[in-house]
């Protein structure tokens, strides 16, 4: 009997495994598309004062950062499959206890609900990695890109599934949609159930570097910054751009049109990033999403009309794809096989304890000081982003 160590490649394995992965991309993206159009509303129901609505939503985010070093430790010691079960059970759990909050009218149980959908998300950012293991280098960006790409469906299926089901338990606004949501979670175990996924050989693990020592080459430094600054700085104007649009007059078909596209841009580029990514390369396109993100912020300064608003979610959004896609190939290159659950782990702790931070100051800025500032405050990052992805491409040494 053969056994497949980790630096084995085999596409035909990896293409399965794509397929599955966008597969539970598409059902698992909607548990935050379900959490996301809801936890404001049933937050400012709930909560003992309204300053509180939101915080469901700040609470997930804390969920996403906390889950993303477990889910690693559980990968390396278990296999990625485990986590895999581990988290859409997390995401099981979270519909039943939201569905639970509400029925109860409890805000601190529908806070604890949001936390274990964050859990769920953080297992589900591995995703993207996951189809890599086995791929040939040539293959891998065109893998991570194809499951991405399962988030257009998490984007058309979750709104859609809280539209059919939010008013059929009444008068618990949504409570369904929270049970609904666990049954797509137990689906997408289902799916994820099927994936290659073998448990790391012990040997393989023991020669792996420390975690350090990787963590210092330029290369990681430079994706992890890239990969941390673009989610922030996508979130920063995401979470901000609806409460804005009010503020200037605008109609909530206006942002529910707006975020619409948002998420169609986030993802939908997949189709075609990796194969940009393969000819290109990933620091370039890295590089040309950071700078799509910049331009979306001066849009942003240039006015307050509702196509104003549009261009910068449909731009933000299409800067995302390219630089965080570009950005987790660039980390995929940093480490060895026997090393991707560790090195992985923490870029995606970096990525999302950064974004857990501008998840509660994007509103407080918007408040305190307009929405001109919050895309004029998005630009000295980016700046140091690039200066980032500059030097360390510099500094790589050129192929004989």
């Amino acid at each position: 009997m053969t056994v497949l160590t980790a630096d084995v490649f085999d596409d035909t394995r990896a293409r399965t495994n794509v397929k599955r992965l966008a597969a539970a991309q598409a059902l698992t993206g909607a548990n935050a598309a379900v959490i996301f159009a809801t936890g404001s509303i049933v937050g400012a129901t709930l909560a003992p004062t309204v300053s509180l609505a939101t915080l469901p939503l700040s609470v997930y985010v804390l969920g996403l950062a906390a889950g993303t070093l477990p889910t690693g430790m559980i990968s390396q010691a278990f296999g990625r499959r485990i986590a895999f079960v581990i988290g859409t059970g997390c995401g099981a759990l979270c519909g039943l206890l939201a569905a639970f909050a509400i029925y109860r009218g409890s805000f601190a149980l529908f806070c604890c609900a949001t936390f274990l959908g964050g859990l769920y998300g953080a297992v589900s950012q591995s995703y993207r990695f996951a189809a890599t293991d086995s791929a040939s280098p040539e293959y891998r960006p065109k893998a991570l890109s194809w499951v991405m790409a399962g988030g257009v469906f998490a984007g058309l299926l979750g709104p859609q599934l809280v539209q059919w089901t939010m008013n059929l338990w009444s008068p618990y606004l949504f409570a369904v949609s929270f049970l609904v949501q666990t049954a797509v979670a137990l689906v997408a175990m289902a799916v994820l159930a099927g994936v290659d996924a073998p448990k790391p050989v012990q040997a393989d693990l023991a020669a792996g570097r420390p975690l350090l020592e990787i963590a210092r080459q330029p290369r990681f430094i430079a994706a992890a910054i890239c990969g941390a600054v673009s989610y922030t700085g996508m979130n920063f104007l995401m979470t901000s751009a609806p409460l804005a649009m009010k503020f200037c007059g605008l109609t909530i078909s206006d942002s529910n049109f707006g975020i619409q596209w948002h998420i169609v841009a986030m993802y939908g580029p997949s189709f075609f990033t990796g194969s940009l990514i393969a000819r290109f390369g990933a620091a370039r396109i890295t590089a040309v999403g950071l700078i799509l993100e910049g331009i979306a912020a001066a849009i942003g300064v240039s006015g307050i009309t509702a196509m104003h608003f549009w261009s910068v979610l449909i731009m933000v959004g299409l800067g995302w794809n390219f630089s965080f896609v570009g950005a987790s190939t660039l980390i995929v290159e940093t480490h060895r096989p026997q090393e991707r659950n560790k090195v992985q782990a923490l870029n995606d702790f970096i990525v999302f304890g950064l974004m857990a931070v501008g998840s509660f100051s994007s509103g407080q800025m918007l408040a305190n000081h307009g929405w001109a500032m919050v895309n004029i405050a998005l630009l000295p990052a980016l700046a140091i982003a690039l200066l980032a992805l500059t030097a360390s491409s510099a500094m790589r040494p050129r192929p004989a």
